[in-house]
């Protein structure tokens, strides 16, 4: 077998063979082993050495828990260093979801050591259902001591439950201000993700401005969170506290509201829905921002339910929108003394008068006047509200030049306040019909527009700046925040004569033959000029615009200054759907007597608010619990009037002091305010969306007499 392959010889193993294969292996094994240690030598001295501080910090946050201390907004003052919103201490109670098992067994027994009824507990869940785990939740704020203990003792049984002692933020005057100051609530998503996901805006009880002043001035409201050290053991028992860095309170932000009468203008509107505007016309401070309804923004801050909100939301009057600055009216007869004033730039003279037969005669149509008023210059014109006047001198200057002085005057312009929004409204021309419609302007165009109809819409602000401008002939700017400096305005190309005349005639609008005698004031030496107007909702073939229903009633609207010969006060009066300006100027009357007379405007509010079933607050408080029950929730019992009379006690004693526990390193008063309690009730204790007028700002066919 030649050709098979010769076997390998077989190797002989020895002892000096087995010794060489060990000691290679214990040397390729033993440096590999040495390469090991090596490594981890190295690594273990990086880590001592290199990363020392790193794990030394890690090593201090397993044996220290730091929390931070949310810090305490800044108060909100008015012109005298009132609190429109400030902050009171409380114990409260939130929950932290992604900390927390079973949420719903904790809110249950939460509920019941905290004696929550069933529709506070059902909101509660759907917070946490809707909220990011992260975020804390609010059980309950404003609780007493005990509540307060009860939860703490049983915390081992309530994971990611977050009792603690803060402070809440406080509106003294609830609805009254409403609209003006805006409410806080807990950051959301957007918010903490806008904000590179700062911490604070995470800590349990801490809130964020949600609207209005609150919102815009964050900033300086916020303050500087505080820090607090504890030892805990490797369950989080605590077992000692070992320092806490107190937080560092936001700055104030001073107002130029007067809170007396910005409270007192909200509750003189009553049942009606509306809003009162006051400036100062030396300074352009605004003195008062009212709108209503409102809501309570303590009910906002707190975690406003579901039951109360759908109460806001459904109502026809819309509470959630601040009808001052996004309420959009056509101004009706008030803005005729303003039209005047654009004729007598044009070169018309006072003295120039035509005869008003119930009307005029344009093109081949009659255009109604509300009366037959004879014989008309412009003084009579202005104090009687002849339309006849305005469609026959507007027709002969053009309304090119009287929306250029409506302009002028504040109509369609947006002011340069801290605000979220303004809705500036519309002043038509022949050049905004050619861009905004694409249509010829027509004649019936200029007759609708010289009485303040047709196309012409105006918010509330805008009407107290065109009196405040027409009353001193100086360009007045509105501001809202307090400062030293008094402003500088321009003055407008009138004569002293020519604006003493409108003023005169405006005058007479009260004092005289004019359209609105009952807003006189009840003082013999001082006089209050101004001028009504109605304005049209809906055509004549719908309603008459006095009776029916409510939302096609007629806008009533009031301008005014005071005193008439030397003005230091202007302001606008607007009731949505009042029937028309009968229903403004009481309002205007009552809050200017206030202004004057603290003591005569509470005189005529009581009775009033005796017929109305008690102040803005309690019937909001009524109107709650009505609605509630007719939804069939559960609602928590009224306060009882003992409790009652001590929370109006505390805020009205507030009130007179202007001074207010802890104010002092924030305010330096500058008015003492020496009426008594009863004199100055101040009751203690929403986002708005795109809202599209009411009004129809397409011209009526039928041309309507708005004179009244």
């Amino acid at each position: 077998m030649a050709w098979r392959k010769r076997a390998r010889p077989r190797e002989i193993v020895t002892q000096s063979t087995l010794d060489n294969a060990f000691d290679r292996r214990t040397f390729v094994i033993g440096t590999a082993m040495g390469g090991v240690g090596v490594l981890l030598a190295a690594r273990m001295g990086y880590i001592a050495i290199a990363e020392n501080e790193k794990y030394e910090l890690e090593s201090e946050s397993n044996r220290v828990n730091l929390s931070l201390i949310p810090p305490r907004r800044g108060w909100i003052l008015d012109r005298d260093g009132a609190p429109l919103a400030s902050n009171r201490a409380d114990f409260r109670v939130d929950i932290i979801p992604d900390r927390t098992p079973d949420t719903d067994a904790t809110v249950t027994a939460l509920a019941r050591i905290l004696d929550l009824d069933e529709n506070k507990a059902a909101d509660i869940r759907k917070r946490i259902a809707d909220g990011p785990g992260y975020q804390p939740v609010e059980i309950a704020s404003g609780i007493s001591y005990d509540a307060f203990a009860a939860v703490s003792v049983r915390l081992p049984d309530l994971p990611g439950v977050v009792p603690q002692r803060g402070f809440s933020r406080f509106y003294p005057t609830g609805p009254s201000v409403g609209h003006l100051i805006g409410y806080v609530g807990t950051a959301n998503a957007e918010e903490y993700a806008e904000q590179d996901r700062n911490p604070l805006l995470v800590t349990p009880g801490y809130k964020i401005g949600k609207d209005a002043l609150e919102k815009q001035f964050e900033q300086d409201l916020r303050g500087v969170p505080g820090a607090r050290r504890v030892e805990v053991t490797a369950s989080g028992r605590i077992v000692r506290e070992l320092e806490t860095r107190e937080d560092t309170q936001g700055d104030p932000v001073r107002l130029t509201i007067d809170g007396p009468l910005q409270d007192y203008a909200a509750r003189r509107i009553g049942l009606e829905s509306g809003s009162v505007v006051v400036m100062d016309c030396d300074t352009g401070d605004l003195l008062c921002m009212a709108s209503m309804p409102s809501f309570d923004p303590n009910s906002f801050s707190q975690g406003i339910g579901r039951v109360e909100y759908g109460m806001l939301r459904d109502d026809e009057r819309v509470p959630l929108r601040n009808k001052v600055l996004k309420g959009l009216y056509p101004p009706g007869s008030t803005v005729k003394p303003m039209h005047c004033m654009a004729f007598l730039d044009a070169g018309i003279k006072p003295d120039e008068a035509i005869m008003c037969g119930g009307g005029r005669r344009i093109g081949n149509r009659f255009f109604n006047c509300w009366s037959n008023h004879g014989r008309v210059d412009m003084a009579k014109a202005i104090y009687q509200s002849c339309d006849s006047y305005f469609y026959h001198f507007a027709q002969q200057v053009g309304f090119a030049k009287v929306a250029e002085w409506a302009h002028k005057m504040g109509l369609g312009e947006e002011f340069p306040l801290p605000v979220q929004s303004q809705f500036f409204g519309t002043v038509p021309s022949p050049e905004w019909k050619q861009r905004r419609h694409e249509s010829e302007w027509q004649p019936y165009d200029t007759v609708n527009s010289s009485i303040g109809q047709g196309y012409y819409l105006a918010n509330p602000l805008q009407l107290a700046v065109m009196s405040a401008r027409m009353a001193t002939g100086y360009k007045v700017m509105p501001r809202l925040r307090l400062t030293g400096e008094k402003p500088r305005f321009e003055h407008f190309d009138f004569s002293p004569e020519e604006i003493g005349y409108v003023r005169q005639a405006m005058s007479d609008v009260v004092n005289g033959p004019g359209t609105a005698g009952r807003a006189r004031l009840p003082f013999d030496d001082i006089k209050m000029a101004g001028k009504t107007g109605t304005a049209q909702v809906v055509s004549l073939s719908v309603s008459n615009g006095k009776t029916g229903p409510w939302k096609y009633r007629d806008h009533g609207l009031f301008v005014f200054f005071a005193p008439f010969d030397k003005p230091k006060y202007a302001g606008a009066v607007v009731i949505e759907h009042g029937g028309g300006s009968g229903a403004a100027y009481p309002i205007a009357r009552d809050v200017m007597t206030f202004l004057f007379d603290p003591a005569k405007g509470m005189d005529a509010l009581r009775p009033l608010e005796e017929q109305w079933g008690g102040t803005a607050q309690q019937r909001l408080n009524a109107k709650y619990r009505a609605y509630a029950a007719a939804q069939g929730e559960a609602v928590p019992p009224a306060p009882s009037r003992d409790e009652e009379i001590f929370d109006r006690v505390e805020a009205e004693a507030r009130v007179a002091a202007r001074q207010p526990e802890g104010l002092a390193e924030q305010s330096n008063p500058s008015r003492v305010d020496t009426r008594t309690p009863e004199e100055v009730s101040r009751a203690s204790v929403a986002p708005d969306g795109a809202v599209t007028p009411e009004t129809d700002p397409t011209p009526a066919p039928d041309t309507r007499s708005t004179g009244q």
